[in-house]
């Protein structure tokens, strides 16, 4: 049986002090002063921190990216997602998540500045493919052959350049951001539908060289 990674053994305690930390991370960055000052303002004896996030700060953003999709998922369960289009289920699911995050967008800079760096890419990719999956899941997808990772590796491309853009995005509505993600899920709707030409004119030739040999 596999046992999930020590940053994401997840505990109300652990959740709780991450909500906490985050209004002080744009001050102290990810980490235990971080975590110490939100349990200090939550009147948690801040002492608490010691041994929360052993790991260290990447240990921290990742157990944050965590939290991130169990909230995404939670709120899109009451979005009516099932009476969607796979497309629009996608876009409400981040805008959901973007919008959740725009109180924290500091935080989150800074979160990606930590994943950002060469020896925390494991973390990293196991971040990306953890809220991929989560977002595919909420959307209804649980398929287990080849799509799979074409899926999710198609939709990391689109939310990691979401992402970026937001980052820098001066409109606290995002609507410039909503308007590249729309662009961003056309193209992938072109591409979807040249390939599925593709395979259904490849399967009648090859239906028709059965039949003349």
């Amino acid at each position: 049986m596999s046992r999930m990674p020590p940053a994401l053994e997840r505990s109300a305690e652990r959740d709780a002090a991450l909500r906490a930390a985050v209004p002080f991370v744009p001050r102290f960055g990810w980490g235990e002063a971080a975590l110490r000052a939100g349990l200090r303002a939550d009147g948690t004896d801040p002492d608490a921190a010691v041994g929360l996030f052993p790991q260290g700060p990447a240990a921290m953003v990742e157990a944050w990216t965590d939290l991130a999709d169990r909230d995404m998922a939670g709120e899109a369960a009451g979005a009516g997602l099932d009476a969607m289009r796979v497309p629009l289920r996608i876009r409400t699911l981040m805008e959901i998540r973007l919008r959740q995050r725009a109180p924290h967008r500091e935080a989150v800079r800074r979160a990606v500045a930590v994943l950002a760096l060469p020896w925390n890419y494991g973390a990293a990719a196991r971040a990306t493919a953890r809220t991929v999956d989560a977002m595919w899941l909420a959307a209804g997808d649980h398929s287990a052959d080849a799509s799979y990772y074409t899926r999710r590796a198609t939709l990391a491309g689109i939310y990691a350049a979401t992402l970026s853009f937001w980052l820098q995005d001066p409109d606290p509505e995002g609507t410039a951001t909503l308007a590249f993600l729309d662009r961003r899920l056309e193209e992938l709707g072109r591409f979807q539908k040249l390939k599925a030409r593709s395979r259904s004119f490849t399967a009648r030739r090859g239906g028709g060289t059965d039949r003349a040999a």
